[in-house]
């Protein structure tokens, strides 16, 4: 297989121009990486069904069962931008292979977990390898196909994606249930990592980029982490009685501090030679308003999905396994939405009528989402799923083809994990706000539900315990109608969310998606001079 070398500067682009790999050299190459990223997936949503039967037998609560999922996802997105630095510096093979190894790292230490503290830190290291391959599985394919032929291959990698959102819930689910016990949904990716491993090792080649005066913006890093951190600290927390109140000096705090450290980022980042996150890129117009719809998406799909397998279990009784099988219908929507797009868009050359049809979708799907209570059909549910998937499919990645479409060949990977940390981040915002929101929900119509029990919940935590099994079948009735009759709460913020990105897109330019991997650059004149202009990275 012929090796393909990016070019790092304007230069480099005129003089050696990026050679085209062939159909079936892309899909040699993309084997390990769609490997690797499906063993990540896989453990990812293997979790999703057994997150109750987890959070339940380490003794946890309402807001650390949100917490299991924001630490991995504010992991995610913090370490995404990094990598997508380091895959503009150096070998994306060998930090591909690096970030597969973290995850497995961390889904070991997840899985032998005693503690909710061991498990939230185990759920960090997860994220920071998940952070990496979310980065550079896209950055790769990237720098591979030009813009135009972009679509089939995303649409490739939507359909691993897809099966992996399949079989991880009811594979969750199963593994939940049986003998097994739920700590080998983290230990089943180890062998499904190796051979990840071996096939990278084996079908993916490319050069080694080597620069000079390399410097990663590890202050940037540091306060960007921070000042989301902080925020997100203070919505989980805010509201609940053992804690503080929405309006009150700790909530000053914490927003203030907050605010300056982002505040601090952003500043950091205008000074920095090789900022983490470009200020450059993302202020250009197509990916600005990429960023602001991919924050929205994130925040309604990432914070709705978290809690629809805890709705099935908790709310409608049913066990992890049926719980997987129910969210078929959402990954069967998802999966047609990525293969259609993409072959379309291939095909025409039309990328926006997808992506706003895709948003439109997504809003309708999670409005009618937002009716459910402890006693909608099933059926029901499961057309509201499909369409919700359906717009999800149709938009996450043609999001981040429109932005690639507008930057050049090397600052692709910047490019396209700034997109995946926005909207990985909207994600972290969403289960840590919409958990605070089910949660305080939850408190108020269990309050409500117990007290016509003749039962003092005056003493209760806010938390609210997930151990439900061991509540007598009056109290646990109360409990499991309360989580489903708030859980609709979450799909309607959800999909007020929504709209804020229709409203993006609609104002992002609607550009022809190039034919070729890097911005075309000027000739070289026939005298054999170079023209001086620089490659631009906004058409």
């Amino acid at each position: 297989m012929r090796k393909l070398s990016a070019p790092t500067s304007a230069a480099d682009t005129a003089s050696s121009p990026t050679v085209a790999m062939t159909h079936r050299e892309v899909l040699e190459a993309m084997t390990g990486l769609l490997a690797g990223l499906f063993t990540a997936l896989l453990s990812t949503t293997i979790v999703s069904t057994a997150l109750p039967t987890i959070v339940g037998d380490l003794k946890g609560t309402q807001t650390q069962y949100a917490w299991v999922v924001t630490v991995a996802l504010l992991a995610n997105a913090a370490s995404t931008p990094i990598w997508g630095k380091l895959s503009d510096l150096f070998n994306k093979k060998l930090l591909v292979q690096l970030s597969l190894i973290i995850f497995v790292a961390g889904s070991a230490l997840a899985g032998a977990a005693h503690n909710m503290e061991l498990l939230l830190v185990g759920r960090v290291v997860q994220g920071l390898g998940m952070g990496g391959l979310t980065a550079l599985v896209v950055a790769i394919i990237g720098s591979i196909v030009p813009p135009r032929e972009r679509g089939r291959y995303s649409g490739y990698m939507g359909a691993v994606m897809a099966v992996a959102m399949a079989g991880g819930p009811v594979l969750g689910g199963v593994i939940a249930d049986s003998p097994l016990g739920w700590r080998w949904c983290f230990y089943v990716c180890i062998p499904l990592a190796v051979v990840a491993l071996g096939l990278l090792q084996r079908t993916l080649h490319l050069e080694t980029q080597r620069k000079s005066e390399v410097s990663i913006d590890w202050l940037g890093a540091t306060l960007m982490t921070a000042g989301v951190s902080v925020l997100l600290i203070w919505v989980s927390f805010a509201g609940k009685a053992d804690y503080y109140e929405w309006i009150s000096p700790e909530s000053a705090y914490y927003v203030i501090g907050g605010l300056a450290l982002l505040g601090l980022t952003v500043y950091v980042e205008s000074k920095a030679k090789d900022p983490v996150i470009p200020l450059k890129i993302i202020a250009e117009r197509t990916t600005a308003l990429a960023i602001i719809a991919s924050v929205m998406v994130g925040l309604a799909l990432f914070g709705a999905i978290t809690f629809l397998g805890q709705y099935f279990q908790t709310a409608r009784h049913y066990s992890p396994t049926e719980a997987g099988l129910l969210t078929i219908p959402m990954v069967v929507g998802m999966l047609t939405g990525t293969m259609f797009s993409g072959l379309m868009i291939t095909r025409f050359g039309k990328w926006k009528p997808f992506i706003i049809g895709g948003s439109i979708l997504l809003t309708i799907g999670l409005a009618l989402l937002g009716t459910i209570d402890h006693a909608t059909p099933i059926a029901a549910i499961s057309v509201y799923m499909f369409v919700m998937g359906l717009g999800t499919g149709s938009l996450m990645q043609n999001l981040v083809l429109a932005v690639q479409n507008t930057v050049s060949v090397q600052d692709i990977g910047a490019a396209s994990a700034n997109v995946a940390f926005f909207r990985t981040f909207g994600g972290a915002i969403g289960v840590s706000v919409l958990g605070s929101v089910l949660a305080t929900h939850v408190a108020d119509l269990s309050e409500s539900g117990l007290a016509k029990l003749g039962i003092d919940t005056s003493k209760q935590s806010g938390g609210g315990n997930l151990d439900i099994k061991s509540l007598p079948e009056p109290v646990a009735d109360v409990i499991r109608h309360a989580y489903g009759d708030a859980t609709a709460t979450i799909f309607q913020i959800g999909a007020a969310c929504a709209v804020v990105a229709i409203i993006a897109i609609l104002f992002i330019p609607n550009r022809p998606l190039r034919k070729t991997i890097d911005i075309e650059t000027p000739a070289v004149e026939a005298s054999g001079t170079e023209a001086d202009a620089p490659s631009r990275t906004a058409g």
